[in-house]
């Protein structure tokens, strides 16, 4: 005759190979509860990082999670890096955006309103000028000059400051000539 007791305790007395901890239904790995292999989840899960660092979302920077969802690289709004939302994605670069200082104050104008120029600040003034292109049917936004500086915020507000004395300021843009927009970057250096 069997002792069931006897099977019962045998069974359980089954332990993880790496961790040392009991293994039970909860605690084994779904691919070694049927097999003699003992290996918990958690350790099987550490030695598939391991393995292949290229899936171990912890070593992969070219991954992106949405709360905590992977998010292929064929999104649309695909981004690498770990997000609370699709917004945090959007302004990740926006945030960067102000921590970096240095990069160009410019002065742009369009053909729809020939008086006016804009002068703003960016890390790069020709990506800034793309930015503009898509708002615009027409692309007919200009890059009119753009000058490097190691505080372009700092350059941006003197910059406003001047080009107001030569001419009326409504928010960044001015109504005054291209030359005078050039000789306004120039007075900043």
């Amino acid at each position: 005759m069997i002792d069931t007791a006897e099977i019962t305790t045998k069974t359980d007395a089954k332990t993880c190979n790496h961790c040392n901890i009991s293994l039970t239904y909860e605690t084994m790995s779904v691919a070694q509860s049927n097999s003699n292999s003992s290996i918990c989840r958690e350790c099987k899960k550490q030695l598939n990082a391991d393995s292949n660092p290229k899936h171990n979302p912890e070593n992969n920077p070219q991954r992106m999670y949405v709360n905590g969802k992977y998010i292929p690289k064929r999104h649309p709004l695909y981004k690498s890096g770990r997000y609370q939302s699709f917004g945090d994605a959007a302004f990740a670069a926006l945030e960067k955006d102000t921590k970096v200082k240095e990069g160009y104050v410019y002065a742009i104008s369009n053909a729809a309103w020939p008086e006016w120029i804009k002068i703003g600040k960016a890390i790069d003034a020709d990506d800034r000028l793309n930015s503009y292109q898509t708002s615009s049917p027409m692309r007919d936004y200009k890059l009119i000059h753009s000058v490097y500086f190691e505080d372009r915020n700092a350059a941006e507000i003197k910059a406003h400051k001047y080009a107001a004395i030569k001419g009326i300021r409504k928010n960044e843009w001015f109504n005054i000539t291209k030359e005078e927009a050039i000789e306004v970057l120039w007075e900043i250096l």
